[in-house]
């Protein structure tokens, strides 16, 4: 997911990969900031140079006062927890986890913020700003507003339209409708359908990697929302967005693409005339707010938190509790397993909405070419690699 942000077409930074972190230096920075503490082990300076001088009391006077001195000094100083590519040189796990936090990326200091980075801050900022009045403004009406465009922004634009049709191409429907469920997708403020979709292939194909866009192995709150505001992120670890030629091929995208941010802002001000500020906080910043972090539960916590049902070598599990806020999303595992099914959860007792509405189109003519795990696929990814039940 990235809220306004587009891939150049010939991004330098392609070829010069992490170029500053091949300069040795300290993760964060001296003044305001913090302290070197995360840099880490403590320098022992009883050795000044290369070769190890041992002092003793007997031939050395002064080594009581050199002794004294460099415990002060080793309070002060620490050498760098992390090497030059920012590799924590003993990964930590994440509370409750058994996930290894390897590297920890830094977002918001020590590097120069474009004006996109900048947008796409102002953008989460607000939102969250703009919810914060959802006490002082409630009323029945505002609120079930918040709760019909959860549904179709999050359920019909998001899991069913960006994910499942458009970067795994689980299902067809008629082009119409198609473009009718991604234009709900561009109304949750997520971004545009090409890079979203670009983002999302990009962390199957590295998923949970050093090129991974979003991974909680660089901390779980990278992985959750802060790699938004990295913009050059996804180019540095990918390259440049060549895996979406198929949506870049057809003029509607391209659209969608130049004129996203108008649409999201058109809906404010419909629904600002409809019901006044009301319906502004609840059926804008409320909504998008929690569909913001819906989305993102499944970028951080399942990659985290839940159980594997399936051996996928990666970080993916099954939550029940984010599957049913998302609308089946949270059945990550089983997703991961099998990235091209349009049904995730596969046994009759993971609640899948987005499923059930797929189902729905299949069954009234509107889905076609459903795609769903074969049985010989599901015993490929078992763990024991046994016979699966039906």
């Amino acid at each position: 997911m990235a809220l306004i942000t587009s891939q150049p077409k010939n991004p330098i930074l392609n070829h010069f990969t992490t170029f500053h972190s091949a300069i040795p230096r300290l993760n964060k920075s001296v003044i305001g900031l913090g302290s070197f503490s995360n840099n880490a082990k403590l320098i022992k300076v009883s050795n000044f140079n290369s070769n190890s001088t041992k002092f003793s009391i007997k031939n050395n006077p002064f080594s009581l006062k050199v002794i004294a001195t460099n415990a002060e000094f080793s309070e002060t100083f620490e050498p760098q927890k992390q090497d030059r590519n920012n590799n924590l040189k003993k990964p930590r796990k994440i509370l409750f986890s058994d996930v290894e936090i390897r590297r920890e990326k830094e977002v918001f200091f020590g590097r120069k913020w474009s004006t996109k980075e900048i947008g796409t801050c102002v953008i989460v900022l607000s939102m969250h700003v703009l919810s914060l009045f959802a006490p002082f403004y409630f009323n029945w009406s505002a609120f079930w507003v918040a709760v019909s465009l959860y549904v179709v922004t999050g359920l019909l634009g998001i899991t069913l339209s960006f994910h499942r049709n458009l970067s795994h191409k689980s299902f067809k429907v008629p082009k119409w409708l198609e473009y009718f469920f991604a234009y709900c997708g561009v109304l949750a403020l997520q971004g545009n359908p090409i890079d979203w979709v670009s983002t999302h292939r990009y962390h199957h194909q590295f998923c949970d990697s050093d090129r991974d866009p979003h991974t909680p192995t660089e901390g779980f709150w990278y992985s959750h929302i802060t790699w938004l505001f990295d913009t050059n992120s996804v180019v540095q670890k990918c390259g440049e967005a060549n895996n979406v030629g198929d949506l870049e091929n057809q003029l509607f995208y391209r659209f969608m693409r130049s004129s996203y941010i108008f649409h999201p802002l058109a809906l404010g001000a419909l629904l600002y005339a409809i019901g006044g500020f009301p319906f502004l906080v609840w059926g804008v910043g409320v909504r998008i707010v929690w569909v913001y972090h819906i989305t993102w539960l499944v970028n951080s916590v399942c990659h985290v938190w839940g159980t594997q049902s399936w051996n996928t070598g990666d970080l993916s599990r099954n939550n029940w509790w984010v599957s049913l806020f998302a609308f089946g999303e949270g059945w990550h595992n089983n997703h991961h397993a099998f990235e091209y099914s349009a049904r995730h959860g596969l046994e009759w007792w993971e609640l899948d909405m987005t499923w059930y509405v797929v189902r729905f189109l299949q069954a009234i003519g509107l889905a076609t070419e459903v795609k769903l795990p074969t049985q010989n696929h599901k015993q490929r990814m078992a763990f024991n690699n046994g016979a699966i039940a039906t």
